[in-house]
């Protein structure tokens, strides 16, 4: 059974995925904050799959987390993990408070490289073969007014995707992102439904995106058959940046 880490999993996205991976088969640990009630009663329904533990990213050295974490999958070791964790900001540059700005790229950047690091140790040190895949934005790639320091944050992210991957591949281990088009989630808070309905009728599949299609981009870059793609952004935006 195949291990695979996924940050941020108790809301949204996140909760999504890890719903999505258990189907799937594989045991999943996840983190956040605090454990929502759906998360924990998802880990009452697969006790021996799933396990939460509290680390916030940004803040926290992920160290003890991922460590934790593997010593719980015992023999299954460490396949994969997904960087999801993340927090949102809106305001224009000028007048956005700089703490928040910082705060944003902690949580959305220097998170991700914390426990992409960490990750990578493991896999390192075990010499096995694996798939890190992060959960970008298309904001990182085109931008959206008032979203400077998320947008930073996920260009970032891109950017460090396209290194690792030259730094691991001899490794056998890929390194991808999915950018998603805009969702309704917690994150997306700052669009309200008349800006998300403008999207959605600018978007050529004339919808927004879904946790499921997010999901399911995930389940390929974490498969065998995307053993040969590493160094890339899927972006799932339905023709949006097209």
């Amino acid at each position: 059974m195949k291990h695979v880490i996924v940050t941020g999993g108790s809301r949204g996205i996140g909760f999504g995925l890890v719903r999505h991976l258990l189907h799937l088969g594989y045991r999943v640990s996840t983190c956040s904050r605090s454990q929502s009630d759906d998360l924990a009663a998802l880990q009452q329904g697969h006790p021996d799959r799933l396990r939460w533990f509290q680390c916030r990213i940004g803040d926290d050295d992920p160290e003890h987390f991922v460590g934790s974490a593997v010593a719980w999958a015992g023999h299954d070791g460490l396949w994969g993990l997904v960087n999801n964790a993340a927090i949102a900001g809106e305001g224009v540059l000028a007048t956005f408070p700089m703490a928040e700005a910082e705060r944003i790229l902690a949580v959305n950047l220097v998170g991700v490289l914390a426990v992409t690091r960490s990750v990578l140790r493991v896999m390192l040190k075990n010499n096995t073969a694996g798939r890190i895949v992060s959960i970008g934005s298309i904001v990182g790639l085109r931008g959206y007014s008032g979203l400077a320091a998320y947008s930073a944050a996920k260009a970032g992210v891109d950017g460090m995707t396209r290194s690792l991957a030259r730094e691991v591949g001899r490794r056998g281990i890929t390194v991808n992102t999915v950018a998603p088009g805009y969702l309704k989630t917690e994150l997306s808070d700052t669009l309200n439904d008349d800006q998300l309905a403008q999207i959605a009728r600018r978007t050529p599949l004339q919808r927004l995106a879904s946790i499921e299609d997010v999901a399911s981009a995930v389940e390929f870059l974490l498969s065998d058959g995307a053993g040969f793609i590493t160094g890339q952004t899927l972006v799932v935006d339905g023709g949006l940046t097209s």
